[in-house]
């Protein structure tokens, strides 16, 4: 497939494994699934509004987000963002692929995404001799893992500057109810909305993703450009001219030959927290009445050390799906041997090669020999990393896996099974 918004979708290595007839007889019903969610109709569809958000953003949202960023900015060299799952990766992710935050730009903390004492308190000893700003993200403000992380952090706050630690404070949250709704009018922190139509996993392009990334100085208006280019290449009817509805198709067409547990495969390691985003995305959306595919990630080359075997031998359930990027630092080549002249390491055949072309063949050599051994390959190509591409990966993935939830009849925009854990945990610690 050609280059969309940055981004190519090759699914030749899924050839040997997929009979063309498998593909092309979901061609009806991933329309059908598409012409569904254009609608607004089927299960979920309170749920909606990210499909066409990146539309629906306009200049006036953009720039009240860029102005609190900014003014944070000029309070604090670091700011946590409070907040779990939905409510934090999405941002972690956009921010790890672009390698960090813009210079000059606050340091991004991330608490509240477990109750490991250990870990919350690396968070509160980093941030007790810097300048410190809090962006809290949820939606009811009664979540046990960012409550609990918020409450030591407000209280570190309060602290150090008593009545003016409510101006380092930003809550997203809901518009009108809720604790943390409650606190912040009380209390008289800048606030933004988190809409009631989009779930956390699909929320990153809401004030969710957009305020903290602001404040790591981001450039969010390329990061939504690129999810609208994405969108509008969504919309074809071609199913092998879209690439989200072709990505769905492939993976559900392989799903249904038994290639259960797909594996995100990245050899760029700043998508790694990409990979973390999308296991959410798809882990929550698809695994429900006993179905769906298990997301799983690697991050190449470090994992062909350690996984690598699996993949290549153990059993032949996995599909692979590989994220790659054409050009990252060309101007980073292996060095000649040592002023001797001897080759002491052997590495002298690599003298002069940047290390980007000896990470593309990397690549080439790693999915020959995975097609070798029986898992089938698709291949997501970046052009680039930057704030357009990513935009436009994030809503491809989004608009796949809600035609792939439709595909198997399932509700991607629910997670009843998440409640499954609360219940027990709430008991034990005795809440009433």
């Amino acid at each position: 497939m050609d280059s969309t918004a940055g981004i190519r979708l090759d699914i030749s290595g899924t050839e040997a494994f997929l009979p063309a007839a498998d593909l092309d007889g979901l061609a009806g019903p991933v329309t059908a699934a598409a012409a569904e969610l254009a609608a607004g109709t089927g299960p979920g569809s309170d749920f909606l509004g990210w499909l066409d958000l990146p539309a629906r953003i306009g200049e006036a949202e953009l720039a009240a987000v860029e102005a609190a960023a900014a003014r944070l900015r000029g309070l604090a060299d670091c700011c946590v963002v409070v907040g779990i799952g939905g409510s934090y990766l999405g941002a972690r992710a956009v921010l790890e692929a672009l390698g960090g935050p813009a210079p000059g730009a606050p340091e991004l903390l991330f608490a509240g995404t477990g109750l490991c004492p250990a870990t919350l308190g690396r968070v509160l000893d980093r941030v007790a001799q810097r300048e410190p700003a809090l962006c809290v993200i949820s939606k009811s403000g009664t979540t046990l893992e960012p409550a609990v992380a918020f409450r030591l952090l407000r209280a570190d706050l309060e602290r150090r500057y008593g009545a003016r630690a409510a101006e380092r404070i930003v809550a997203i949250t809901d518009a009108r109810r809720g604790a943390l709704k409650t606190m912040a009018d009380e209390q008289g922190y800048a606030t933004f909305v988190v809409p009631d139509d989009v779930g956390g996993r699909f929320s990153v392009l809401t004030p969710v993703g957009l305020v903290p990334l602001a404040v790591a100085g981001v450039d969010i208006r390329a990061l939504v450009d690129g999810a609208r280019a994405m969108r509008a290449a969504c919309a074809a009817p071609d199913l092998r001219a879209n690439p989200a509805h072709l990505y769905a198709a492939v993976r559900h067409a392989l799903y249904r030959r038994g290639f259960t547990i797909e594996v995100l495969s990245s050899f760029h390691g700043g998508l790694g927290q990409v990979a973390e985003w999308w296991k959410q995305l798809f882990g929550e959306s698809e695994g429900k009445g006993g179905q769906g595919i298990f997301p799983a990630s690697t991050v190449m080359t470090t994992d062909l050390h350690s996984l690598g075997q699996y993949l290549q031998d153990g059993r032949r359930c996995i599909q692979e799906t590989f994220l790659t990027v054409d050009r990252t630092r060309p101007e980073i080549a292996v060095p000649a041997g040592g002023a001797d002249g001897r080759d002491l390491d052997g590495l002298d055949y690599l003298a002069g090669m940047p290390l980007d072309e000896i990470n593309r063949r990397a690549f080439a050599g790693t999915r020959a020999a995975h097609l070798a051994g029986g898992v089938p390959c698709t291949a997501l190509a970046l052009e680039t990393v930057d704030a357009r591409s990513v935009g436009a990966l994030l809503y491809l993935f989004e608009k796949a896996v809600a035609v792939s939830g439709r595909l198997l009849g399932v509700n991607p925009f629910d997670q009843p099974g998440v409640e499954a854990y609360k219940k027990e945990m709430f008991r034990l610690l005795g809440k009433r």
